[in-house]
């Protein structure tokens, strides 16, 4: 059975099709001129990436201001008067693949970086959908994503949340709970997923977006948990399987 499934766009309609988790997806389209121009009109800030893709490659940051438009990617920023020039560069960037645009999310910082936050949820030994780890990642300075292979740097979820709730704990229950609703709902439209990584961004209410759902998430970022026993457990749920 398919355990991976590489689409996002996939992904991301098999979950909408439950309510509640439903709640926590940005609206996401695939990327046509017409798509980015009602979304940056909407909501002034955007993603774009490719529906096929791991470790934020190919993710863009696309802003619209008083100024005009701009891209970010990595690094490099590019500015444009007309959305015209802005999205004929990215089309000759996109090079005809399937992209996605997503409502942007203003993610919390710490210590002036933006992170999210990494929920692996897996089937355990009995079948029960199960979330055994929560892991944060807070993004290089001036970088858009925040992920370890782009120069993100790990730290547990409680050490990101603190300066930003009172009731840490209530956060990571919560974003259990979430990832475990996740699970199931994917499950359904695609039987053969027994784990899944969550990417959650949080926002200045603190509520959690779905950014993104990996099926076949790495598990060795949790070895840089101080806990090694949440690694230890990730490892024996994928081997019971």
């Amino acid at each position: 059975m398919v355990r991976r499934i590489s689409s996002k766009w996939a992904k991301t309609n098999a979950i909408r099709r439950n309510r509640e988790v439903a709640r926590h997806l940005p609206e996401t389209s695939k990327l046509t001129a017409d798509h980015l121009k009602r979304m940056l009109d909407r909501y002034k800030m955007v993603y774009v990436k490719p529906d096929r893709g791991s470790y934020g490659n190919g993710v863009m940051r696309v802003e619209k201001s008083g100024a005009g438009y701009r891209y970010q990617a990595g690094r490099k920023i590019v500015k444009f008067r007309r959305f015209e020039a802005l999205f004929g560069a990215l089309r000759r960037l996109t090079r005809g693949k399937t992209y996605l645009v997503q409502k942007g999310i203003h993610l919390l910082r710490y210590r002036g970086n933006r992170f999210d936050l990494r929920v692996m949820t897996q089937l355990s030994p009995k079948k029960r959908w199960e979330t055994t780890g929560i892991i944060g990642r807070a993004a290089a300075k001036g970088k858009i994503v925040t992920n370890y292979h782009n120069g993100g740097k790990v730290y547990t979820a409680e050490t990101l949340l603190k300066p930003h709730t009172t009731n840490v704990h209530a956060q990571l229950k919560s974003l259990a709970r979430l990832g475990v609703q996740t699970g199931r709902s994917l499950r359904k439209s695609f039987p053969g997923i027994s784990e899944i990584g969550l990417d959650i961004a949080m926002d200045k209410s603190l509520k959690p977006w779905i950014l993104e759902v990996n099926t076949k998430p790495d598990p060795y970022i949790f070895l840089k948990h101080p806990n090694r026993a949440i690694f230890n457990k990730i490892r024996r749920y994928q081997t019971a399987r």
